[in-house]
């Protein structure tokens, strides 16, 4: 018997299994994934990620996080999205109390779109435009003319 205790084998072995894991998750996950610049509106910081949706050609899964004083989730507000002005608004789902909302939704099959987020809290609303990328249709070389 090894005058180690037993818990700290396990922890170690654990710390060993987990970085493989760790590994393989970070560099799956970054190469779907684009980020939109932080808008500010009142006290609220909201920024977008955006990631492929493989299942289905042509949807992202948008998480929308709205943080309040740029420290605290925001998670009493309502936040509705759309990718176009013809689609109707749909509901993003606020996911545990931490300022995330969630919601898959089609990218128009223009070159770029639109998210458009309409958010209120405490009274009040606005929309914010965000830009985003079609997953199906990269963009091209910028021409001049």
């Amino acid at each position: 018997m090894s005058a180690e205790p037993l818990c700290a084998r396990l922890l170690r072995r654990a710390r060993r299994a987990a970085l493989p894991v760790f590994a393989l998750t970070i560099a799956g996950c970054g190469s779907g994934t684009e980020e939109s610049v932080p808008e500010n509106w009142r006290d609220l910081q909201i920024h977008v990620e955006a990631r492929s949706y493989s299942p289905i050609p042509g949807m992202k899964e948008l998480l929308v996080f709205v943080n309040r004083n740029r420290v605290l989730p925001a998670w009493d507000c309502r936040v509705d999205v759309r990718t176009s002005d013809a689609d109707p608004w749909k509901q993003a789902i606020e996911d545990g109390h931490v300022g995330v909302y969630r919601r898959a939704a089609k990218v128009d099959a223009h070159d770029h779109s639109v998210l458009q987020i309409w958010i209120r809290a405490e009274g009040s609303e606005t929309v914010l435009r965000v830009p985003l990328l079609n997953p199906d249709h990269p963009p091209g070389p910028q021409t001049t003319s």
